[in-house]
């Protein structure tokens, strides 16, 4: 796709009845970069967009890619900027589902913050702009989606009840629990819902947060155990509270599983499964990280007060049990007094992850209502399964801690790469690859393989390289960097060894979900592996022709 400049003249803002701001933040730790790249589509400086008053609907929407061109390099993560490279034409169309939702949603609110200063003559081409914004997101929306099939015969009487108790408490929800092949449990709509609508809201009087800690008898107790934090509190609170049978939150301790299916209770045949991947390392040593903090805890504890902390409540299985609880369940809440709180949020818990999400934005408590809301960024229709976003996460990440893997494909699928930088990269400390289908350009001097790499490998050949052109030179030093990567990730296709079909047959959980793993890894490596070959081909040929 071409860049469209979407920048104006200064006459042309000057004529524009309205100029909405669509600003790159100065604090942006990629200001540099982003610059740059708005710099070369032709963009304000200042960020403004203009709109005439009298514009008809294909100027909207004229206007309307124009300023999503801005909004996707402003709303580019880091690893978007390290695979996409420094061309801005890489970042004109549609990037990322999640760059693409971020994108239109900066767009949407910077045509709702207009509309609240415009006149009565600007609010009918605001309201038109937005509209044409939404009707964008429900195209997105439709083109990127997971179907939702429900298991009949699924009994979810306690999930029923938590939601009863919620509702009794406050909580407002267009969200029903069912069990969702391929999830386990998931949050179904209720009805249609559209963007800006509220999937749930959930007052902080149900939250589960430090302050519970704080009125129990532990709190004198832990409060003056060294290097104690708040999140710790909470895991030691849990792990008694779940069996305490007058508790407030008695229904939604009733709804978690005896065991948490993450990696964290990976068993030894699926772990060795993971041999020849990093995951095992990272696994092997979260768990060697949380038995060494049980054991600065425990039996002391235990000894010194047993009413308060029974030996036969507080295991290494228990707490193990409570560590999977609050990484897989608890999410970070920005409350009305400026603090940032881990919580338990009831009910929320059973909204499942997507790379493609339907809440995005939420995590801060509104202050003047003293609840949590659950938004929407995209359409959820009724009977569909509403999805939350629990970050830009790799699968070995949702792996370890949630125990699942996404089921659309995911761009925060990286294998890192142990080159020491140098200082050939300026920008760049690390580098890494992902599966190369993500890639628009896999030409020459691209490949389908990251820039920043590609540019460091060059450098680290030649230090003296400029340019990039079509020489004999230049090409050689192509085909050795090609070359060098082709072995380096053939023989890590070897160390991962080969898929082995009959290896899920009544296989348990964790083997099945480390089987599931290492076939991305190898679909991963073999991509980067099939690339590199097709850019030495591409390469002979061009060197071919320039000896001829």
């Amino acid at each position: 796709m071409e860049i469209h400049k979407c920048s104006p003249h200064d006459t042309d803002l000057a004529d524009a009845d309205i100029s909405l701001k669509l600003e790159l933040p100065e604090n942006d730790i990629w200001f540099k970069k982003k610059m740059k790249l708005l710099q070369d589509i032709g963009s304000n400086p200042l960020g403004l967009m203009p709109l005439q008053v009298s514009a008809n609907a294909d100027q909207i929407k004229s206007n309307l890619n124009s300023m999503l061109q801005q909004a996707r390099i402003i709303n580019l993560d880091e690893l978007e900027l390290y695979f996409g490279g420094d061309e801005a034409n890489n970042f004109v169309g549609f990037y990322s589902p999640r760059n693409e939702l971020k994108a239109l949603q900066s767009v949407l609110s910077a045509t709702d913050e207009a509309l609240l200063s415009s006149r009565n003559a600007n609010a009918t081409v605001l309201q038109e702009l937005r509209k044409a914004t939404v009707d964008v997101i429900s195209e997105c929306s439709n083109r990127i989606r997971e179907d939702t099939k429900i298991c009949s015969g699924c009994r979810i009487e306690r999930e029923n009840s938590l939601l009863q108790w919620g509702e009794r408490n406050g909580v407002m929800s267009n969200l029903r629990i069912a069990c969702v092949e391929g999830a386990g449990r998931g949050a179904i709509a209720t009805q249609d819902l559209n963007v800006g609508d509220i999937a749930l809201e959930v007052p902080i009087s149900v939250i589960i947060s430090e302050s519970i800690v704080h009125e129990s008898d532990m709190y004198s107790i832990l409060k003056g155990v060294d290097g104690m934090s708040s999140e710790t509190m909470l895991l030691l609170w849990s792990m008694k509270e779940k069996h305490n049978h007058d508790s407030k939150y008695k229904l939604y301790f009733d709804t978690l599983p005896e065991s948490f299916k993450t990696g964290l209770s990976f068993g030894v045949e699926a772990l060795m499964t993971l041999d020849g991947t990093l995951l095992l390392e990272e696994i092997v040593q979260a768990k060697e990280h949380l038995r060494l903090q049980y054991d600065e805890l425990f039996p002391a504890l235990s000894n010194d007060h047993p009413g308060t902390f029974p030996p036969k409540l507080y295991t290494w299985e228990q707490f193990l049990w409570a560590c999977e609880l609050w990484y897989s369940n608890s999410m970070k809440i920005m409350f009305s007094d400026g603090n940032l709180r881990m919580c338990l949020i009831p009910i929320a818990g059973f909204l499942n992850h997507s790379t493609f999400a339907h809440v995005v934005n939420y995590g801060k408590v509104d202050s003047v209502t003293n609840t949590l809301r659950f938004p929407l960024s995209r359409p959820c229709s009724k009977g569909e399964q509403c999805f939350l976003s629990y970050g830009n996460l790799s699968s070995s990440h949702l792996l370890t801690f949630y125990g699942f893997l996404p089921r659309l494909e995911n761009p925060y699928d990286v294998i890192p790469l142990g080159f020491e930088e140098g200082g050939f990269t300026p920008g760049w400390t690390s580098h890494m690859v992902r599966g190369t289908w993500f890639s628009k350009n896999h030409g020459i001097f691209h490949y389908g393989l990251p820039f920043p790499l590609l540019d460091h490998m060059r450098r680290a050949q030649c230090a003296s390289l400029k340019t990039i052109a079509l020489t004999p030179e230049n090409l050689e030093i192509e085909l050795e960097i090609l070359g060098d990567l082709c072995l380096t990730f053939e023989a890590m296709m070897e160390s991962l060894g080969d898929a082995d079909i009959d290896e899920q047959v009544n296989a348990g959980w964790d083997i099945k979900l480390a089987v599931e793993f290492k076939d991305l890894q190898r679909r991963i490596v073999s991509s980067v592996v099939k690339s590199c070959k097709a850019g030495c081909e591409l390469l002979e040929c061009e060197l071919q022709k320039c000896i001829s």
